[in-house]
């Protein structure tokens, strides 16, 4: 019973600014994703896991710098030394927008590193290719829109068209290889870095089909799969519980934005076993906590008191990063005591104060006009005089406007 790791959306560049370590010279930031990373290299080496998946998304872009390129290496070579496969699979952030121009990891591929195996195309992967594993692997790395046009060919299409045909081409391909490829005996593993119909994003939003790349659910919790490895959701989730086979996005190793304040961060190890397996979630302890606050203020007495309590104690601030939204009528400016909140949020990593004044818009009519006498684009219109956009803004909103209604009209 093959025992797998599976992580995704490492992105250990993506916040590589602010304090840096004395010591190392690295933006902190970027050492609080190393420490997850090293969190992750470790249990695969300690516990002597088959293989190590990747989902994809290494770094921020497909440019990191050198100082970055140097850190995520050490971590691969790792377990390149431990003797212990591991596929690497392209993800959108590692992938170049312009066709035939080299990925964030090609110098993998292209050093022939012992026991690491890029995957930037779609591939079958059998015991032979996985150092006699036994284990099947389908991997579908990320398709730039660019890769996608030189697939299908010279043709005057739409972009969720195109992508339409992409799913449909992907699920032939992925039909062709579970029908004609695997042996039956032996489990099979689907890794993608793509969307999937009915994920949740941060945030609650759900994915739909239609205007990218998103994979059916059909396609994903195909009973002849044994295990799911996706990435690309910061999100973590299995889309499939409960059910075989496992469907799972472990997330990013460290948030990335506040849209990921309340979600914890994961690996996942998984046993790996013909039409069941096993999934343990292993959660990454010790990440940089985020704390966000929204206030609307109310009454213009003792703000800044209003404003702390909103806020954590300063003990639990310490080391967090922090961020106070404030919305209140324009007029009570001066009441908010900036330094005062910053002095009490001394402890924490970062504190970003975002001000959203509120301005009473009165517009008037012209002449004797009733409203609904107006249409809706000349009241929108009123609207962006009343709330002083210059002329071109006006002009750029009204066309906008006017496209999106006269969409909503042709739908009905």
């Amino acid at each position: 019973m093959p025992k797998i790791l599976h992580f995704a959306d490492a992105h250990i560049d993506m916040a590589n600014y602010g304090r840096h370590d004395p010591e190392s010279g690295l933006p902190m930031r970027v050492m609080d994703f190393l420490k997850s990373l090293d969190t992750i290299v470790e249990a695969a080496i300690t516990e002597k896991v088959d293989l190590v998946l990747f989902a994809g998304d290494a770094y921020k872009d497909r440019s990191p710098a050198p100082t970055f390129q140097r850190e995520w290496g050490r971590r691969i070579m790792r377990l390149s030394r431990a003797g212990i496969p591991t596929l690497l699979l392209v993800g959108n952030h590692d992938l170049s927008p312009a066709l035939g121009r080299a990925h964030a990891l090609d110098n993998f591929a292209t050093l022939e590193v012992p026991n690491v195996r890029v995957l930037d195309r779609p591939a079958f992967l059998g015991p032979e290719e996985l150092g006699g594993l036994p284990l099947q692997v389908i991997a579908l790395p990320w398709v730039s829109y660019s890769g996608l046009i030189a697939a299908l060919g010279p043709q005057s299409i739409e972009r969720s068209q195109a992508y339409e045909q992409l799913v449909d081409r992907l699920r032939e391909l992925v039909n062709l290889w579970l029908e004609q490829r695997i042996d039956p005996k032996l489990p099979v593993i689907l890794v993608a870095h793509c969307s999937v119909e009915g994920a949740t994003y941060g945030g609650e939003r759900t994915v739909m089909l239609g205007g990218d790349l998103v994979l059916p659910g059909s396609l994903v919790k195909d009973p002849r799969l044994d295990y799911v490895a996706l990435g690309h959701i910061h999100k973590p989730q299995d889309l499939n519980k409960g059910h075989h086979p496992p469907v799972i996005y472990p997330g990013s190793i460290e948030r990335v934005d506040f849209g990921e304040v309340d979600d914890e961060k994961y690996f996942v190890i998984a046993k790996v076993e013909r039409g069941k397996t096993r999934v343990d979630w292993r959660k990454l302890k010790d990440t940089r906590p985020f704390v966000d606050r929204f206030v609307r203020l109310e009454s213009d007495e003792a703000v800044t008191e209003q404003l702390r309590t909103a806020l954590p104690s300063s003990e639990d601030l310490a080391g967090a990063i922090v961020r106070l939204v404030i919305e209140y009528p324009r007029d009570w400016e001066t009441l908010i005591d900036e330094a005062a909140l910053r002095e009490y949020t001394a402890e924490c990593f970062e504190f970003h104060l975002v001000r959203r004044p509120q301005s009473e818009t009165r517009i008037r009519l012209p002449g004797d006009h009733a409203i609904g006498s107006l249409t809706p684009l000349e009241l929108l219109d009123l609207y962006w005089r009343a709330s002083h956009y210059d002329t071109d803004e006006i002009n750029t909103l009204n066309k906008i406007a006017s496209q999106v209604m006269q969409e909503a009209q042709e739908g009905i």
